[in-house]
């Protein structure tokens, strides 16, 4: 199949999995770009799809600039982690951050924001499996972290990120998400990629992070 006939049919997938979860909202398609040129973008962006996720700061600089300025409502979110020497670029070029996983990330980001005169949308990562060689917040610290970054930064946390282990069952970790939202009270649930989104859609993601399978193996 093609790119759009791809991206056509993860929608379709979305739209039944919410159906089927009976829920009267619907999640947000975060189309996954990482690794993947302008020229194979593109076709997804002429359709019309605004909403893109990218793992590296640096690949990022390479191609989105351009793009957005062709197509200037794009919402680009920073999926994956962020180093503090970083956060300057990263402000920059990205409306979301959705991996927030450390004090020293946080206090980066708001000198940044301070300093850019700029407001991304930010992600809590909560490392659900407790996995050492995975980024994120611990289940347990979680609601702390996100009063810290309330209460002693000022920043608002809009949501939380969670990439469960790949050898787990997906859902016992979206549900704990989805519970660890509710203490802390945040709106927004980023959780689900090519493999597990409509498990995700299931347990109330509001947005999957969704890329070979739109793009094609990388």
């Amino acid at each position: 199949m093609s790119v759009i006939e791809q991206f056509n049919e993860i929608k379709a997938r979305m739209e039944k999995a919410a159906q089927e979860a009976g829920r009267p909202d619907r999640a947000d398609l975060v189309a996954v770009t990482k690794t993947f040129s302008a020229e194979h973008i593109l076709p997804v962006l002429q359709a019309g799809h605004r909403l893109y996720g990218e793992n590296r700061v640096q690949e990022a600089e390479g191609k989105w600039p351009q793009l957005r300025a062709r197509f200037p409502d794009i919402e680009l979110h920073l999926i994956g982690p962020l180093q503090s020497n970083k956060a300057a670029e990263a402000m920059s070029l990205f409306d979301v951050i959705e991996t927030v996983d450390r004090e020293k990330i946080a206090r980066a980001i708001k000198a940044e924001m301070d300093r850019q005169g700029k407001a991304p949308k930010l992600y809590v990562q909560v490392n659900t499996g407790l996995e050492p060689q995975k980024a994120g917040i611990a289940p347990d610290e979680t609601a702390a972290f996100v009063a810290l970054c309330r209460q002693d930064l000022s920043l608002e946390i809009e949501g939380l990120m969670c990439i469960p282990p790949a050898d787990e069952n997906p859902g016992p970790h979206f549900a704990l998400l989805a519970k660890l939202a509710r203490e802390c009270g945040v709106a927004k649930l980023s959780m689900g990629m090519s493999g597990d989104f409509e498990t995700a859609i299931g347990f109330g993601a509001t947005g999957v992070r969704v890329g070979s399978a739109i793009f094609g193996p990388r």
